[in-house]
């Protein structure tokens, strides 16, 4: 069974989805799409889970009518994940709510995903409605009671919050719910209670500045006025840290613009953590943006260690090693992820590129198939997709597996209606097995798409 997707992590004082990891910056570079027979490239936003301008390739965007697009709820999940990633909410709301209407059972794929989108539009009785319905379904599930004890915090319920919170924290889905806790118990009027858990979460996220300006009114609370002061310069001290670190990252980018170099490294490296790994993917994106692949690797690789539940950390990682051809290395991480988030599309398809590199053909057609259902208008998707389908349908033509041959080459044709190769290779096929009208019929039909397409 798949885990409660999270999509990707909000603002900073909102609520952390992806686990908490940091929300990298967009990198637009794309490689060639090319197929070799098990060789093939893969057309995915570099180091980035969130590619800029899904459903296009080469800023074209794909047209559904030549794709064989169909309402489906694995297409309505796709451009919800998407939506949501993006902080379209309306849009995320819709399209789980069309995947719901189409297949109700899909309270972990749709219904969380459609609870979170509507706590993001500040839509509390909304959004607890759809998390209770969840809870109904799933139990007592440390994400659900996460964002339910946000919406009991935010409603001023503080004892709710506690509870929630207190189930959340067991397993925690998010690096602050140590925090909200701590902030819980401190709104309470539990000033022991809040000093624990604000006292936890510095040690989960030590750079976070609210936690330490938190615990400074806690202490003046308590009598205690040099911890007090203690924690507010230190919190000062943090937020200095930040700004110090936002200019580093600007001299770091800047360096590279020439080219990887000793200087530019000597600039980057010192904002090399190996302890934070939203600062870890900072600098993996700086270096993945400007063409260093072999440089993002240590930072990203430290980052998935330190995150294993993060998809967004372990697509990074899987992409860096695609770009340095590591393809078995690639696969590991891609695979471990979609075992708990199987409708992503970005996984969905770097997988099915990087087993079609390392040979295995079938497995990388329906990692393919499943990115093409969950965004249909991708244009590089339906391309490595169809290219895919021809080579296992002449694979099998040539084992005289006719019937297989036959499937591929329908689905080849399903995803690229206008192509005439399909129909060519169906008309083949069925003269070797004696079908002489459906040969005919599709020989015509190769024919007719050839023609108008010189035309």
């Amino acid at each position: 069974m798949p885990e409660l997707l999270l999509p990707r992590r909000m603002k900073r004082h909102r609520a952390n989805i992806y686990n908490g990891q940091a929300r990298i910056a967009i990198v637009g570079s794309e490689t060639t799409i090319r197929l070799i027979r098990q060789r093939i490239a893969v057309p995915v936003c570099l180091l980035a889970l969130v590619c800029a301008g899904a459903g296009s390739i080469n800023g074209q965007a794909a047209d559904p009518s030549k794709s064989g697009f169909r309402d489906s709820p694995e297409t309505h999940l796709g451009r919800g994940y998407d939506a949501l990633k993006n902080d379209r909410y309306d849009d995320a709301v819709n399209e789980f709510r069309a995947a719901l209407a189409l297949d109700p059972t899909l309270v972990q794929r749709a219904r969380f995903p459609l609870a979170v989108a509507l706590f993001e539009m500040h839509k509390p009785e909304e959004a607890r409605r759809e998390f209770e319905e969840v809870q109904r379904e799933v139990g007592d599930h440390p994400n659900v009671s996460y964002y339910l004890g946000r919406l009991d915090l935010d409603g001023e319920n503080y004892q709710g919050a506690i509870r929630n919170l207190t189930q959340a924290i067991a397993k925690p889905p998010f690096p602050d719910t140590a925090y909200y806790l701590g902030f819980a118990y401190f709104k309470q009027g539990d000033l022991v209670g809040a000093e624990k858990w604000l006292k936890e979460a510095a040690k989960v996220n030590p750079s976070d500045s609210r936690v330490q300006y938190q615990l400074g009114f806690v202490y003046r609370k308590l009598g205690r006025e040099v911890e007090s002061r203690k924690a507010l310069a230190l919190s000062k001290e943090l937020r200095e840290r930040d700004s110090t670190e936002s200019q580093l990252r600007r001299e770091c980018g800047e360096k590279l613009e020439n080219g990887p170099s000793k200087e530019a490294h000597a600039v980057c490296e010192q904002l090399y953590d190996p302890n934070n790994a939203e600062r870890l993917t900072a600098l993996g994106t700086l270096y993945g943006q400007h063409g260093d692949a072999e440089s993002a690797l240590k930072p990203f690789r430290r980052a998935a260690e330190l995150a294993p539940q993060s998809p967004q950390m372990q697509y990074n990682l899987a992409m860096v090693y695609y770009q340095l051809k590591r393809f078995s290395d690639a696969e590991v991480p891609l695979a471990g992820a979609l075992k708990r988030w199987p409708d992503l599309f970005q996984l969905n398809a770097l997988y099915g590129a990087v087993l079609l590199n390392m040979g295995d053909e079938q497995k990388g057609y329906a990692a393919l198939k499943h990115a093409h259902e969950l965004n249909p208008e991708d244009a590089g998707t339906q391309d490595l997709l169809y290219r895919a389908a021809l080579a296992l349908a002449e694979k099998s033509q040539e084992a005289k597996q006719y019937t297989e041959s036959l499937r591929f080459l329908q689905e080849a044709a399903k995803v690229r209606p206008r192509e005439p190769a399909p129909h060519k290779k169906m008309a083949e096929i069925y003269t070797l097995t004696a079908r002489t009208a459906e040969a005919t019929a599709e020989q015509r039909e190769a024919e007719r798409l050839a023609n108008h397409s010189a035309d």
